[in-house]
């Protein structure tokens, strides 16, 4: 018998202490979390209890929570549904092109470049909409209210600062860019190999191929990557309270000074001067905000598990 004891391996069912720690670890953190929402919860509507509360005469405005949270709330959804728009079409098409399209160097450089632009503050893509995109405007705002003044979109008067809606929706565009352009990428460099082989072997052309193997495959990715931009396109600050005129009324005009600004903005540029019931006001604006953004990412977990039985990740 060798004096050289062989080590046993641990029986079945025993647990090791770093597999505890891990699980504990993990089951405290996702814990943790819910807590930290409850409490944000919590703390939102206390503190917007006396705006609930009180006399619509004392509501910032002079009209009413409703009156004053509304025209907010229709500008905020305005600004990230216009940057939605343009975003999803940019982001597939700049993953697909890095994926499945550039040579890998150039590919690699162009997905750092994408991936750099999230570490860009907003307030400088604030300032770059302000004194760039804004000026730059002015002639394609003028010539689509002459030509598709009709469009309650391109209505009113085109403005002669470039402070609009659409330039808000485009610089939020280009902000929620780099994350869905990431998202993106990343399901399509997961699509099984063997579908776009097959796809090809067919006598499919590349683009047949993407459409068959690659594009069903990042379905769902896609929609989780667009509901992430949405989520930063809602509670966007800064940029937008740069850029835009406040103005408390409901206006589809892209083109003109009087859009409606966005709660997030509302609350960072009144917040510091603000005390009593016009800052519980604001806190209900936010607590209108919380509720949305929830409301946002319920609904995408919704689609997106409607869509797993389709995923090729299973």
């Amino acid at each position: 018998m060798s004096s050289t004891s062989t080590a046993q391996p641990p029986a079945r069912g025993v647990r090791r202490l770093g597999d505890r720690v891990f699980t504990s670890l993990s089951t405290g953190s996702g814990i943790l979390i819910l807590v930290a929402l409850v409490l944000v919860a919590i703390f939102l509507v206390a503190q917007a209890l006396p705006a609930l509360t009180a006399d619509p005469s004392e509501v910032r405005g002079g009209a009413g929570l409703v009156s004053y949270i509304g025209p907010l709330l229709f500008g905020t959804l305005l600004a990230s549904v216009i940057a939605v728009v343009i975003a999803v079409p940019l982001s597939i098409g700049i993953a697909l092109f890095i994926s499945h399209y550039a040579p890998r160097r150039l590919a690699q450089a162009l997905g750092y470049v994408v991936d750099l632009l999230a570490a860009v503050p907003s307030i400088v893509f604030g300032f770059w909409g302000l004194s760039v995109v804004g000026p730059g405007s002015r002639g394609v705002g003028e010539w689509l209210n002459e030509h598709l003044g009709f469009i309650p979109f391109f209505a009113g008067d085109a403005s002669t600062t470039g402070k609009t809606m659409l330039v808000i929706g485009i610089v939020l565009a280009i902000m929620i860019l780099p994350i869905m352009t990431a998202v993106n990428r990343e399901v399509f460099l997961q699509t099984p190999r063997l579908h776009e082989e097959a796809s090809l072997a067919l006598g499919a052309t590349r683009w047949e191929m993407i459409q068959q193997a690659v594009l069903p495959f990042g379905k769902s990715g896609v929609i989780s990557g667009l509901m992430l931009g949405l989520g930063r396109a809602l509670g966007e600050t800064m940029a937008v309270a740069l850029i835009i005129s406040p103005s408390g009324r409901y206006s589809w005009e892209l083109l003109s000074d009087n859009s409606s600004s966005t709660i997030a903005a509302d609350i960072a540029l009144n917040l510091p001067e603000s005390s009593g019931i016009a800052s519980s006001t604001l806190v209900a604006s936010g607590l209108v905000l919380f509720v949305l953004t929830l409301a946002v990412n319920m609904v995408a977990r919704w689609i997106v598990s409607r869509r797993a039985e389709f995923s090729g990740a299973n």
